[in-house]
């Protein structure tokens, strides 16, 4: 296993994890990457680690282009265990070296680690390191998407490593966004929708601070390294930590038991398509919640359908409303439906919460007893129709 080049004296030793099919509920059907660099020069450097059981893959990569005992420089953009889980070896062979990271980086690292002997430095947005050739530059970006995050900026390179930012769940046969650019740029919708989407504020205040920054290379701690579309991926994360939407996308999420629901879905779908919508209709039986996720990070229009189940709504789509509040979905116009047998308005729920998040909600609930009537369809179809207006 060998050390790839990504820029002069500049390396990519991290792992791909092809295997990967979940990480905190979020599917990643493409697998996934734990990004390390290492970085040659009077002083080694080596920036972030990857997930613990890939540490000796990392370790040979390293060993690839340099002995690891002569790693002088460790930087630890985030102490998230799958970039963390390998420096505990690190510091072991590297045993002169010193870390660098947030004070925030400082306290959790002792708390997951035995990492009272190592020698750690504390840093600051704006502080610098000169590793001989190179001067990294490190801005902390707290809340991108833990308390202890920041970038490492190298100037002379123009080289970003955002660790958590602009990345991706996504393991290919190439290394660069070039080479697979349509589903990088889905994946890296994916990726921002199901982790950092909550933390939109924080993610405008680290754009306004890159955007003083002369940017050829973006190498993030996840996925493909960005080189040839990086205005594209910069101009989408100003979209969506914004939290704005494309005026003509929409998204139907919903469940069914007995296709009630499932035929009021396709009403409103057909309804939004009419008013010149694209829109996308899911079904929480066969779909993963990240991947509902990742369709409505860019929808202006959001309904949710469920059936009545006992005295409630049913448990994937109360497990999506759940999620989807911890992700604080803002600025979105949402539409509520659903069947019902004896307990009617359960579909009030999801009205509610949506109502709570702030979402402009034009319609009340539409519901329906047992199975739609044609006169049942029509009516639902012109309360959707006037949703969008």
């Amino acid at each position: 296993m060998k050390a790839i080049e990504i820029k002069k004296g500049i390396y990519w030793v991290g792992v791909k994890d092809w295997n990967l099919r979940e990480f905190h509920g979020y599917t990643t059907s493409r697998g996934s990457t734990y990004n390390a660099y290492l970085i040659v020069d009077e002083k080694i450097t080596l920036i972030d680690g990857v997930k613990a059981p890939f540490t000796d893959e990392m370790m040979r990569r390293i060993s690839s282009v340099v002995d690891p005992a002569e790693i002088d420089v460790i930087v630890c953009n985030h102490v998230e265990m799958d970039h963390s889980g390998a420096l505990p070896a690190v510091m072991a062979k590297a045993v002169n070296a010193t870390m660098y990271c947030t004070p925030a980086a400082e306290r959790e690292l002792k708390m997951h680690y035995d990492a009272a002997e190592w020698k750690i430095q504390t840093v600051k947005s704006n502080d610098t390191l000169n590793i001989g050739k190179h001067t990294l530059t490190f801005v902390q970006m707290p809340m991108v998407h833990w308390p202890d995050s920041m970038m490492t900026y190298v100037g002379d390179e123009k080289l970003l490593f955002p660790n958590d930012g602009f990345g991706q769940h996504y393991a290919s046969d190439g290394l660069f966004d070039d080479e697979n650019t349509d589903i990088v740029l889905d994946e890296a919708k994916k990726y921002y929708g199901n982790i950092v989407m909550p933390y939109g504020a924080q993610v405008q205040k680290v754009l306004e601070i890159a955007a003083g920054l002369d940017i050829e290379m973006i190498a993030p701690s996840h996925g493909v390294i960005w080189r040839e579309h990086i205005s594209e991926i910069v101009e989408k994360y100003k979209l969506w930590s914004s939290y704005g939407s494309v005026a003509d996308k929409a998204v139907v999420v919903y469940d069914t038991m007995w296709e009630s629901t499932e035929r009021m879905a396709q009403e409103v779908a057909d309804a939004w398509s009419e008013k010149g919508l694209r829109v996308n209709r899911i079904c929480l039986k066969h779909t993963n919640m990240s991947d509902a996720i990742n369709a409505l990070v860019e929808a202006k229009y959001v309904a949710l359908g469920s059936p009545a189940l006992n005295s409630g709504i049913m448990p994937t789509m109360g497990g999506f409303l759940t999620y989807l509040k911890g992700l604080a979905a803002k600025n979105k116009i949402g539409f509520c439906f659903g069947s019902y047998g004896w307990k009617k308005d359960c579909q009030q729920e999801m009205q509610d919460v949506l109502t709570k998040m702030g979402w402009t909600m034009p319609e009340p609930i539409s519901t329906v007893n047992w199975r739609p009537t044609e006169e049942a369809l029509a009516l639902l179809r012109e309360s959707a129709a006037r949703v969008v207006g």
